[in-house]
């Protein structure tokens, strides 16, 4: 069976060089391009060049531009953070985390924000991100529960619950198992459920399991009250 993945649920975070505080994300992204390294050439060539032909040696490595592409929202926290970066020349760390934890990280600052607004399509921004130094590959580390999942709705016979999976450390897949009195329901294993007749009188809670390479951790969510019809 194939390993491959889609790039659902990437994650990109920044904050300002030399800051110890928490990363920022970048919010409603759907396309990234990661730094792609290239190595200028150094010719060497001289009067005695083997067979009349030009030498050459690798030179300096650099790692270009990342290109990210994100829904624009006028006004929005990513929007005024993006452009005031630009604007003050802001350095940032940078780290984006794949689906199964593995994170690339490096450093680097906005080049380029520039807005598309179509007349009858959703509006994008792309941002041009110049990487400077190194790129950094950090293996996957297993998720963490830092805020337990919470149910939104009301706990009612025909009125779907939802639940919010939370906040972990660590990127990877959610999987879900809601339960009435404690106990698993059958078949209850999707981000909502929307309670029956044999629920009513017991309060509803959800396991959220957050799975990647390096493993996983579950969480459940507080109850509800009592089911009712």
């Amino acid at each position: 069976m194939s390993d491959a993945m889609i790039g659902y649920d990437l994650l990109i975070e920044v904050r300002p060089l030399g800051s110890t505080g928490a990363y920022t994300p970048l919010a409603e992204c759907f396309d990234f391009t990661p730094p792609a390294d290239t190595v200028a050439e150094v010719e060497v060539t001289h009067f005695k060049s083997p067979d009349r032909r030009r030498e050459y040696r690798p030179g300096l490595t650099e790692s270009g531009t990342v290109s990210l592409e994100m829904n624009y929202i006028p006004g929005s926290a990513t929007d005024l953070l993006v452009d005031a970066a630009r604007a003050n020349g802001t350095i940032w760390e940078i780290v984006a985390t794949y689906p199964n934890g593995v994170s690339v990280n490096f450093i680097g600052f906005v080049q380029e924000y520039t807005k598309a607004i179509p007349l009858d399509d959703r509006l994008t921004a792309t941002v041009g991100l110049r990487v400077t130094g190194a790129v950094t590959i950090s293996a996957a580390t297993a998720p963490t529960s830092t805020v337990p999942p919470v149910i939104l709705g009301t706990a009612k016979v025909g009125d779907a619950l939802t639940i919010w999976p939370g906040i972990w450390t660590g990127n990877g897949a959610f999987t879900y198992q809601w339960l009435a009195a404690a106990s698993p329901i059958s078949g209850a294993t999707g981000a909502i459920y929307t309670p029956v007749v044999g629920d009513v009188g017991a309060p509803i809670t959800c396991t959220v399991t957050c799975i990647n390479s390096a493993g996983s951790d579950s969480a459940t969510s507080a109850a509800t009250a009592n089911v009712v019809a």
